[in-house]
């Protein structure tokens, strides 16, 4: 499990860089100067509506493939964590200790003591 998390950690980080670099690498709407006079779709083949570009599809993807990963690296700490509370945790013995009053400087609680607190 502890391979598979490094693989996906990786995977994430050169998704993740990818991402900010196909994200850099586009261009705005309306980036152009001859936007502002009605030729804005004039870098696309089938007009303002038609098909994304490359690089749009690409983002797509890997914004995607970033999710993804993600919920992997989520499930494999999940199942290492239950790894660690089942089986780890419990080879440890659990040490209980007498402490006299005398040792920690008080009186030991009166039996006898009327209160409204519930006995323990």
């Amino acid at each position: 499990m502890q391979t598979l998390q490094t693989v996906l950690l990786i995977l994430l980080l050169i998704d993740a860089v990818a991402l900010g670099a196909i994200v850099l690498l586009q261009q705005g709407k309306g980036a152009d100067v001859g936007a502002a006079f009605g030729s804005g779709s004039a870098n696309t083949v089938f007009g303002s509506a038609g098909s994304t570009s490359f690089l749009t599809k690409m983002t797509v993807y890997l914004a995607i493939g970033f999710f993804v990963i993600a919920f992997g690296l989520a499930y494999t700490a999940k199942e290492i964590a239950v790894d660690l509370r089942t089986e780890g945790m419990s080879d440890f013995p659990v040490f209980e200790t007498e402490v006299d009053a005398e040792e920690t400087g008080s009186p030991p609680p009166d039996p006898d003591t009327d209160s409204d607190l519930p006995d323990v």
